[in-house]
């Protein structure tokens, strides 16, 4: 049975979409079998995975809406053992479609539910909000992925994104779990980042992964050809770190298992 993780913070630019899409690039040269979700609307982690938004016909909208069955809304992607739901702009309009529904907060659940055993892992690449998208990726993952980017404001809704995450447990998924709390665009240079850190893992202890993403200009470059860091540049640190993320994730679901 696979994995369901999502990963989500409210704040925008934390590093939320390229770690969805490197981690997912990265479990499936650990040979995993894995299945990328877009489930924002500006739909990041299709184009950046190579996929034309434009040419976009089924995807996460129509997996919400429940009208077409999910494998017809997967698509596979030229990394391997990675298939992807794609994103179109056509998801802004989910979350007034979906309000006056009954079990608004479970579509993602039930759709994907029948998925489960198709794949290791199943990745959910949420959009910077609160709102009804992000609440049912949080409703059917099994555990939630949190960027938080080493800079000033880092921490700075972080307690709001933590109070969902809790009501979220009381009310829809009593088993949703932290998987991590992931430091990105980490830049050794400078106190800042450094302090962030510190910060973050006083606060958190195991809670924060022992991988650190730093920044990196290829990492920054990937996404503008279509492409995961592994397929762009495999020897660059943002490809290491990635990997060392994977494999650190595979480590922590083998020794739960």
């Amino acid at each position: 049975m696979g994995k369901i993780i999502a990963i989500a913070n409210q704040k925008g630019g934390v590093g939320k979409t390229t770690t969805t899409v490197n981690l997912a690039a990265s479990l499936g040269v650990l040979e995993k079998k894995v299945l990328l979700i877009d489930a924002d609307p500006q739909a990041n982690a299709t184009s950046g995975l190579g996929i034309d938004v434009e040419e976009v016909e089924l995807g996460t909208y129509q997996l919400l809406e429940l009208t077409q069955k999910a494998e017809e809304t997967i698509i596979k992607t030229d990394s391997p053992n990675l298939d992807l739901i794609p994103a179109h702009i056509d998801l802004v309009a989910i979350e007034i479609e979906l309000v006056d529904k009954d079990d608004r907060e479970y579509m993602m659940k039930k759709a994907i539910s029948e998925l489960r055993d198709s794949y290791d892992y199943i990745l959910i690449d949420c959009a910077p909000s609160l709102g009804l998208l992000t609440l049912n990726a949080l409703t059917a993952a099994d555990s939630v992925i949190i960027p938080i980017q080493c800079e000033y404001f880092a921490l700075e809704g972080l307690g709001k994104l933590l109070n969902t995450i809790k009501s979220v447990q009381k009310v829809h998924n009593p088993n949703l779990d932290i998987e991590g709390m992931l430091l990105t665009m980490y830049d050794q240079r400078l106190r800042l980042s450094n302090q962030v850190v510190e910060e973050v893992r006083k606060h958190f202890a195991d809670m924060v992964f022992d991988t650190i993403i730093q920044r990196n200009v290829r990492l920054s470059e990937a996404p503008s050809y279509g492409e995961s860091i592994i397929k762009y540049d495999a020897s660059s640190k943002g490809a290491t770190n990635y990997l060392n993320l994977a494999n650190e994730v595979v480590k922590k679901n083998k020794e739960i298992a």
